[in-house]
């Protein structure tokens, strides 16, 4: 069964995506969304800029331009005033190791605790509606870049942090991580352009 509401914290996100496809050799994309629901749009920022984010599994060619499929589908629908996320399922049944996955939890686990502590409500203007669809558009910009850093050392990396910065934002109502989340966009983008035409 999915989960009704979303997780309050990183670490409880983890708990529940620890649980996912628990008697399956491999987890699937559906296993992870179905445990942390599909009811709220930051746990899926959260799911593809931890997963563009993580070793092992972020540097694989083609999962950043898979987590920005997942962004747009979510950011269209939220945009649409759509009160669940659908998506297609051969999005939902891409698939990822059980031996893999727990060796991205381990590492995901270990700074979990402390950026929880770090979270708190402040700048919620940043945040709540209507400026959540700032943020909703920014992630749109973030992943239609994304297939493009993949030939470009790190960028990547640069986008899953903002999705991260931007997830945590929203599950928290933390306005300073969205400030922090834009100014990283604004960076990583140029980066990107500047790499593109040079």
């Amino acid at each position: 069964m999915a989960a009704e509401t979303g997780p309050a914290s990183l670490g409880e996100l983890l708990e529940r995506v620890s649980h996912a496809g628990r008697q399956d050799h491999s987890v699937s994309l559906r296993a992870l969304l179905e445990a942390v629901g599909r009811r709220s749009f930051a746990p899926f920022l959260l799911v593809a800029g931890l997963v563009t984010l993580a070793p092992l599994v972020g540097d694989i060619p083609g999962v950043p331009t898979l987590m920005a499929s997942l962004v747009l589908l979510a950011v269209g629908q939220l945009l649409a005033g759509r009160r669940s996320i659908w998506l297609p399922r051969w999005l939902l049944e891409r698939r990822v190791s059980r031996a893999r996955f727990r060796r991205v939890l381990a590492w995901l686990e270990r700074p979990a605790a402390w950026i929880d502590r770090l979270l708190k409500q402040r700048l919620v203007w940043l945040t709540r509606p209507p400026a959540h669809l700032g943020v909703a558009l920014t992630c749109l910009v973030v992943a239609l870049a994304m297939p493009p850093m993949e030939v470009i050392p790190f960028s990547a990396n640069g986008a899953g942090l903002a999705l991260t910065l931007f997830g945590l934002a929203l599950l928290a109502d933390d306005g300073l991580l969205a400030l922090l989340g834009y100014l990283l966009t604004g960076g990583t983008l140029a980066v990107v352009l500047a790499s593109l035409m040079g």
